[in-house]
């Protein structure tokens, strides 16, 4: 399915999105308490979805209503089938903790998911003695129980495969020990998970590149917790409104949260957007933008839609350290560079990155959506760049992270309308 986006200037306030990032480790920590969590989140996405149907597979009692979803723990199967769904979070978190559990598990996935990697994780469960009876085609199979120990891990793929090990590691008998092996990207994520752990009473100690983890630890819930405000999402309608005259507000964000995607205030500052801070309110209105270099090793998820902001500046923009966005539910620097391209704009791909050219106004075009969240919702908020219409496919993988995005845009002043027929 397609859908039409008209040149319009997006503008007003808008609240942000609950948190995926975040939602996906609250759940997993309520499930290993001992008594009931009440959740708040005031948006079921399907990455969400697919963690709250794994951990009712695995036997947790779980409802919702309204936007609060309740985990009442229950003894765990020994024996399931997990649907992942599409979510990379959702699988590389859950393969250590069901074999922490001892549970033999058939672990399925869709879309770009069975391509995703899942070594070193993989291998080094296997010397803790896990059994993959699949080897790596999906869907996996998992018998064993995990074993405490010390671990290694390179940091330079993914930390959710280090976010899985430490919701695991600290149930099991013995201690255990993670090494990153540097460079490690992406720590903000890591700071997402220690945060979610400390809010259930598990301890783990921090050293350079090290993670001490006493056994035999219990997750103590905390009765009633919220998500954060997502930064990833709000940072669509952020960098909107660093394209708008009146500019765009986004509410219920942490500025001390430990979300790495914050860093897009710093990006659109260090452009020349004006930003302003109000407690949980952030402002950004256009001004002179002109090109910046950005290091994206440490926020791959911003590239997208930094792109689309780098097109209106003056002068050239270089991404660089971003070579992991290749492992994305699409080839990310492919297909932001396609996107900037199908529309009049002058991007080129580079080994770890790409280099944006700013041009200012663009024609408009047909936009490959790729099935991928971010690049629908980038190429949309592309379209104020636009004198013609911008189409996009696939637009309906926005229900991945933030189903409700196309609403939002039309409350903001965009003008989207779905083609039913193509």
């Amino acid at each position: 399915m397609t859908v039409i986006c008209t040149h319009s200037a997006v503008s007003g306030k808008i609240s942000a999105i609950s948190s995926k990032s975040d939602a996906h480790r609250l759940l997993i920590c309520a499930a290993l308490s001992e008594s009931e969590t009440n959740i708040h989140c005031n948006v079921m996405s399907k990455d969400i979805a697919a963690t709250l149907d794994c951990l009712k597979s695995m036997g947790t009692d779980i409802s919702v209503s309204g936007d609060i979803i309740t985990v009442t723990p229950k003894p765990f199967n020994k024996k399931t089938d997990l649907d992942c769904g599409e979510s990379g979070s959702t699988l590389r978190f859950l393969m250590p903790v069901v074999s922490a559990l001892g549970i033999d598990a058939t672990i399925s996935g869709h879309g770009r998911l069975p391509e995703r990697p899942i070594s070193p994780l993989k291998e080094e469960m296997e010397k803790k003695g896990v059994v993959f009876h699949t080897n790596s085609n999906f869907p996996l199979q998992l018998t064993g129980e995990l074993q405490a120990g010390k671990y290694e891990i390179a940091g330079n793929i993914s930390s959710q495969f280090i976010t899985g090990l430490l919701f695991a590691l600290p149930i099991l008998n013995g201690d255990s020990e993670i090494k990153l092996i540097p460079p490690v990207e992406s720590r903000s994520y890591l700071n997402i998970t220690l945060s979610a752990l400390r809010k259930f009473g598990i301890k783990i100690s921090e050293q350079e590149n090290l993670y001490i983890i006493k056994g035999n630890q219990k997750y103590v819930s905390p009765k009633e917790t919220t998500v954060q405000g997502d930064w990833s999402n709000a940072s669509f309608f952020l960098c909107a409104g660093a394209l708008s005259e009146k500019g765009v507000t986004v509410t219920d964000l942490d500025i001390n949260s430990p979300q790495g995607d914050k860093e897009i205030l710093n990006v659109l500052s260090s452009m020349g957007a004006d930003v302003q801070i109000r407690g949980t309110e952030i402002t950004v209105k256009k001004k002179n933008l002109k090109g910046i270099a950005v290091d994206a090793s440490d926020i791959p998820d911003l590239v997208p839609i930094i792109s689309v902001v780098a097109t209106a500046c003056q002068g050239d923009t270089k991404i660089i350290n971003a070579q992991r966005l290749r492992i994305k539910e699409s080839d990310r620097i492919k297909s932001v560079v396609n996107m900037l391209n199908a529309v009049g704009g002058n991007a080129e791909e580079t080994d770890d990155g790409m280099i944006i050219h700013g041009i200012g106004e663009l024609q408009g075009g047909i936009v490959n959506g790729y099935n991928d969240h971010r690049i629908v919702m980038s190429a949309s908020i592309l379209s104020a760049l636009c004198k013609g219409n911008v189409e996009i496919t696939d637009f309906k993988a926005v229900e991945k992270s933030y189903p409700n995005f196309f609403e939002d845009f039309n409350k903001m002043g965009g003008n989207a309308n779905v083609l039913n027929d193509r």
